[in-house]
């Protein structure tokens, strides 16, 4: 299975001077192009020991301090995390064929923020955050939907849902930014923003 791309080309005069602003661009780019849920990025992490897992989360807010997701503390992210803080993140954006591959390291985010944001987040999905304890083997589906029942009953619709103390978020602090853009023949384009004491560099590695 093989596609060739042949979108338009990638250089750096044409970026921004730093990466969030193009990543500002090339968020609205995907947006607007139809993608569902642009937002949605592959999360990277791994343990003490160096063994690496990844799965699919949601980008919720970016700015110049990073890129923050929000997540269970006790999952498998969280516990890599507690060990060794660093990630990377990748925004597969295959059918406009680009990619965005953030890497640095990792914090938590306030707390304040993190309830500020979980009272933004649907009933039905704060009730979720306290019925699943993420990454923990469950004996099965009806156990899981019984606790969510349980909590549906303790909080109903009119009640505020405390944020769990073991759910919040956290922010990547980018350190190198690589935006991939497909090409013919499979010589894409790959520039990458390096941090630097003065701000930031930017070069373009070989395909």
């Amino acid at each position: 299975m093989r596609k060739q791309y042949r979108a338009a080309g990638l250089d750096a005069p044409e970026l921004a001077a730093c990466p969030y602003e193009q990543f500002a661009r090339w968020f609205a780019d995907a947006a607007s192009s139809g993608l569902p849920e642009p937002n949605a990025m592959v999360v990277s992490t791994a343990d003490a020991s160096g063994r690496p897992s990844s799965r699919t989360v949601l980008l919720k807010s970016y700015d110049t301090s990073g890129f923050v997701f929000f997540t269970n503390y006790t999952s498998r992210k969280g516990r890599d995390l507690a060990e060794n803080p660093y990630a990377s993140l990748l925004f597969p954006w295959h059918p406009i064929a680009r990619q965005v591959i953030i890497c640095g390291p990792v914090v938590k985010v306030t707390r304040e923020e993190t309830v500020a944001y979980f009272r933004s987040r649907p009933h039905g999905s704060q009730l979720g955050a306290w019925a699943s304890d993420q990454s923990a083997p469950i004996g099965s589906r009806a156990e899981l939907e019984r606790r969510y029942a349980e909590l549906a009953d303790r909080y109903p619709e009119s009640e505020r849902v405390p944020a769990p103390p073991f759910w919040g978020g956290y922010r990547v602090d980018a350190e190198q930014v690589e935006f991939w853009q497909g090409r013919e023949n499979r010589l894409h384009d790959r520039l990458v923003y390096a941090r630097e004491a003065e701000g930031w560099r930017i070069e373009r590695l070989c395909p």
